[in-house]
């Protein structure tokens, strides 16, 4: 078995998070969230449909992992976690009316001697629910519960330099990953035939290493549809004079660089021409004013001053950290670069800087995922920054 990391990173995350438990009063904690499964122990599999856990007992060396029976050759298989830790429940607690794999855990909890301790569960997330909770709550009522939410997940914030250079790998793909399909788009070419191209590069990779599934698929508003963020792709053909976002990311052992650019097919509207260099003026005085000690509330004054500059504001955020993860988001859901956010940029904090407008009837986005360095930050991709014009050709190659 190959780990993605040294042993010795996965300790040390260990015995950070412990640091972490402690200073909350928490004795076991209780992961459900795949990403933080993954970083602690090295897990790595599709099985997050299904409930399944990693514990952390803060007096005891080794986590446990606890899931479905069919899943724990996958534990063995891609963790540090010794055989004896790899603890497996019987398909019938599967989807069932009856059974609950929460009353497993709680069972298990309390032969092992830690049914009476302060127990911490991430209460906000994807992949815990409310039954979870309750039934765990039921099985363990001699036990203390805190809401352990992001625990982890602040203890990811910042990057190791395998991580980073993880990330760099994910970068070269989101790059190759961009190019192919802005290649792609051309009038008459369907939207879904330009999604399989990117689809295709991103996990393909490159020559020197391959890419994986990202946790959020291509999104690609067309024309009109560009006004509304978060749509995916059609099997419309594209049409000579709309605008097309692409947002991507290329992965690489789970961890992410998002990519966001707008193509114009042919010449772009008058509104396009207009605000894109409003939104490059304001990437670039963010990414110069990035750095060790800069708050992400203060990013994002710097961001709002040079937009409103023109006559523009911004509603939602302007970006968010990023890095390891699983469906259905790549973001980390903790530092965000808005007004109000008191987290202090750090050296080796990454984050996916997504300054895109939107409008009644159209929008823009052009995005860029950075690295805080020592003294500053920098991009961790390559693909030109600018509002993107595609030729007028149709597919037989003639001008249209």
């Amino acid at each position: 078995m190959v780990l993605p990391f040294d042993i010795l990173e996965y300790h040390q995350r260990l015995e950070d998070t412990k640091k972490r438990m402690a200073d909350k009063g928490i004795d076991v904690l209780l992961i459900t969230d795949p990403a933080n499964m993954n970083y602690i122990s090295g897990y790595d599999a599709w099985s997050f449909y299904v409930h399944q856990m990693l514990v952390i007992i803060i007096d005891e060396p080794q986590p446990l992992w606890i899931g479905r029976y069919q899943d724990a050759n996958g534990a063995r298989a891609t963790t540090w976690i010794y055989e004896e830790n790899v603890i497996a429940y019987p398909d019938y607690y599967v989807h069932s009316e009856v059974f609950h794999p929460m009353d497993f855990i709680a069972d298990i909890l309390i032969q092992i001697g830690h049914g009476k301790r302060n127990i911490g569960v991430e209460k906000d997330h994807y992949y815990f629910t409310g039954m979870a909770l309750e039934r765990l709550q039921r099985g363990l009522p001699n036990a203390t519960f805190h809401d352990a939410t992001l625990l982890v997940n602040r203890v990811r914030i910042v990057k190791s330099d395998q991580e980073i250079e993880y990330m760099k790998r994910a970068a070269k793909i989101a790059d190759l990953a961009m190019t192919k399909g802005v290649e792609s788009i051309h009038p008459g070419v369907r939207e879904c035939d330009t999604a399989a191209e990117i689809y295709y590069h991103m996990v393909k990779g490159t020559p020197e290493y391959g890419g994986e599934y990202p946790a959020i698929v291509p999104l690609l508003p067309t024309g009109d549809r560009t006004s509304i963020p978060h749509l995916t792709w059609t099997e419309r053909p594209f049409v000579q004079g709309n605008a097309v976002i692409i947002e991507l990311a290329g992965c690489y052992k789970r961890y992410h660089v998002p990519l966001a650019r707008t193509v114009s097919i042919g010449d772009p509207n008058e509104k396009m021409k207009q605000v894109a260099p409003v939104v490059l003026e304001g990437i670039q005085e963010v990414l110069d004013f990035a750095k060790p000690g800069v708050t992400c509330g203060e990013l994002e004054e710097v961001w709002r001053k040079s937009i409103k500059k023109h006559g523009y504001e911004k509603e939602s955020r302007l970006g968010y950290s990023v890095g390891l993860n699983y469906p259905p988001d790549w973001g980390e859901h903790t530092a965000s670069i808005r007004n109000g956010d008191s987290t202090v940029l750090k050296a080796n904090m990454t984050f996916h800087l997504i300054p895109a407008l939107w409008f009644d009837t159209d929008g823009i986005e052009i995005s860029e995922t950075f690295r805080v360095t020592e003294k500053g930050c920098e991009r961790f991709t390559t693909y030109p920054q600018e509002l993107i014009i595609r030729d007028h050709m149709d597919l037989s190659g003639q001008i249209s």
